[in-house]
């Protein structure tokens, strides 16, 4: 019996994490072979954990005192973890680095000793208030320059520019002007600015769920989707791309991070789609199309949703509900053009020999579905928090992992996902606290506003253009950027445009969330696509477009949803709701058929076109246009048979022959 394929969370070979390396800042930490050095990262990184563990349980202290010590600890590891340049030793700890390190530690130090005098100023800082918050501005645009590159430092400062000499500008952007002192208090001792909402959930649902995510890897859950993908779908036409979009989904809703991602589970998925016969740019831009996507996939969305929710002050089911029809119909896009590429070209699936049984899998590690399934009944049926769900499920999950031998977690197992936990967490965290000071200044200088009426002017009050230039805006701040901090920075400067003409606060915020994302497959500045292309060997731009080509439903839908919010299911009965899924699954489908050019057959340019504007028409539900709709497709259908005969009978006769 031939031996099954099998997926391995095992460290990555040398050139894959060249590969994650090059694309992913996170990537470059130390490894030390001092093992005083590593046992004290590894005593930071689990008592981060705990503690978070601990006060999601027992309660919070007060909240100036939460969020300090979430941003020292992030920024110890950081100065611990990564070198200040790539082309430093990553074996050897500098002192000034520990230096830096004791310095953000002491940072939340002086808040702790000195908490009462902070609110009894009430905004008047004293000098050690400006000295401590000069500090820590510094040591967090120098901790986010290490960890995400010099975009979100450098978006950082020229706002904090902004805010300092914005009475000197014209315009709708000027502003009355702030001192340094009045800007370092506003992001150091209160909670609008370094620690404000974006660090806030940082410390609580982000931290937990990026913990959960780290347990659920250590027991084997990786291995679990791919061979169950490998199962389900890999004897298909194009099985191995197919499996791809499925295990990529999962895992990029669970851990949220493309990039990374892209390398884990690329590095078994795209030579396998290569070898059926997939060209290298095709395969790559499956893999990361697929891996972005995650992040706008119930239910866990990469911990967005949970920032959404926090931020629009609405339930978070609402949220993913609102979210599902959209991401189902991202992916559903993507393998309509998988398996029409599969047919046009020929390729079959793996054969069956080969691949694991479904219901071996499941045996094997199909207990590993429990802890998510209890996360989703804690989380819409249960009445509980978010921060004691999640708290829940990562015991769940220690607990579940025991019944079987190949997911057994033993102590040292624990302790890996509880110092993983926190190290994965604090390129999110580090993100999260320097776009404090983004959103600070916007907020303290009405930026955001000018911003949203600047852009509703350009669109000369017009929806469509308004919602283009929202769009651009979107990727444009998103390039090089983690998803959660893009969210957070595009709700805030961008969304307000979408409300202020009336879209409602839940569909503006999913619609710069969805583009936001997308940078991360967009060119010039695409590291999703740019990665899977170092793993498959293909073109970096071409893999790009190969990607926005593949992502298109989720560039459309979008658009769709802000015209027709019952694409989100938002105030619909039942009857109109399963309306809307039937047509806009069939305006899916032939967008994906409009884009690769074939259904039974090749297709020419006039009929794509003409098929395209019909999925346009069943994308956006309304009786007339679904009447247009269907006889469109009844058209391309006949087409398409006719052709299909004709060429069918052709080579027949020359069979014959």
């Amino acid at each position: 019996m031939a031996e099954k394929i099998k997926f391995t969370e095992e460290k990555l070979n040398q050139e894959q994490k060249e590969v994650l390396e090059k694309y992913d800042n996170e990537s470059r930490f130390r490894v030390f072979n001092n093992r005083w050095i590593a046992l004290t990262i590894t005593i930071i990184a689990v008592g981060m954990s705990l503690y978070h563990l601990y006060t999601s349980y027992f309660g919070m202290p007060v909240t100036l005192k939460h969020r300090s010590l979430h941003v020292a600890l992030v920024l110890t590891l950081i100065f611990m973890l990564y070198p200040a340049f790539r082309n430093l030793s990553r074996k050897k700890l500098p002192f000034y680095d520990v230096l830096l390190a004791l310095m953000a530690l002491s940072t939340t130090v002086y808040i702790f000793i000195d908490y009462l005098g902070i609110v009894q100023r009430g905004g008047l800082p004293n000098q050690l208030d400006i000295i401590f918050g000069s500090v820590l501005v510094i040591l967090v645009l120098e901790a986010a320059r290490r960890v995400t590159g010099w975009a979100l430092p450098t978006l950082a400062i020229l706002f904090i520019l902004y805010g300092l000499f914005g009475r000197n500008l014209g315009g709708i952007f000027r502003h009355r002007g702030y001192e340094w002192n009045d800007l370092i208090n506003y992001f150091y001792v209160t909670t609008e600015g370094i620690y404000g909402t974006a660090i806030g959930v940082s410390a609580t649902y982000i931290f937990l769920f990026i913990l959960f995510g780290a347990f659920l890897s250590k027991s084997g859950m990786g291995q679990f989707f791919n061979d169950l993908a490998m199962a389900i779908a890999g004897q298909t036409k194009g099985g191995p791309a197919k499996v791809s979009v499925i295990a990529s989904g999962f895992l990029g809703s669970i851990n949220g991070a493309a990039v990374a991602n892209v390398v884990t589970t690329g590095a078994f998925t795209i030579p396998l789609m290569k070898k059926i016969g997939y060209k290298k740019n095709f395969a790559g831009a499956v893999e990361a199309s697929a891996s972005v996507g995650g992040q706008i996939l119930p239910p866990i969305m990469g911990a967005a949703a949970f920032i959404m929710a926090e931020m629009l002050g609405i339930p978070y089911s609402q949220i993913a509900l609102a979210a599902l029809l959209p991401a189902l119909l991202f992916y559903l896009g993507i393998i309509t053009q998988i398996h029409l590429r599969a047919s046009k070209e020929g390729l079959e699936g793996i054969s069956r020999k080969n691949l694991p049984r479904v219901k071996e899998v499941m045996k094997e590690r199909g207990h590993l579905l429990i802890p998510i399934l209890f996360l989703m009944y804690m989380l819409f049926f249960s009445g509980k928090t978010i921060i004691f769900s999640a708290f829940l499920t990562i015991l769940v999950t220690i607990a579940v992992s025991m019944l079987r031998k190949t997911t057994r977690m033993n102590i040292r197992d624990i302790i890996d996902a509880l110092e993983n936990g926190a190290r994965t967490a604090v390129g999110v965290a580090v993100a999260c606290a320097a776009v404090g000071i983004i959103v600070g200044v916007a907020t303290l200088t009405g930026f955001g506003l000018k911003l949203a009426n600047g852009i509703v002017t350009l669109g000369g009050e017009s929806l469509f253009l308004t919602l283009l230039f929202t769009m651009v805006a979107c990727i444009v701040l998103g390039m090089g950027l983690p998803s959660i901090p893009t969210y957070i920075i595009t709700a805030t400067m961008a969304a307000p445009a979408l409300i202020h003409l009336g879209i409602q606060p839940l569909v503006a915020h999913l619609f710069v969330f969805y583009f936001g994302i997308f940078a991360n497959i967009t060119p010039p500045v695409a590291l999703a696509s740019f990665a899977a292309a170092g793993i498959s060997g293909g073109n970096e731009m071409r893999t790009g477009f190969a990607s926005m080509k593949l992502a298109i439903a989720g560039f459309i839908v979008p658009f769709m949803f802000v015209y027709n919010s019952s694409l989100l299911l938002i105030d619909t009965t039942f009857l109109q709701g399963v309306l809307v899924v039937i047509t806009s699954i069939t305006g899916v489908v032939m967008l994906g058929t409009a884009v690769e050019g074939y259904f039974l057959t090749r297709m020419n340019v006039i009929l794509r076109v003409f098929l395209f504007g019909g999925a346009l028409l069943f994308m956006n539900p309304n009786l007339i246009q679904d009447i247009a709709g269907i006889t469109i497709i009844a058209i391309v259908i006949l087409s398409q048979w006719k052709k299909y005969k004709n060429e069918t009978n052709s080579i027949q006769r020359l069979k014959v022959s």
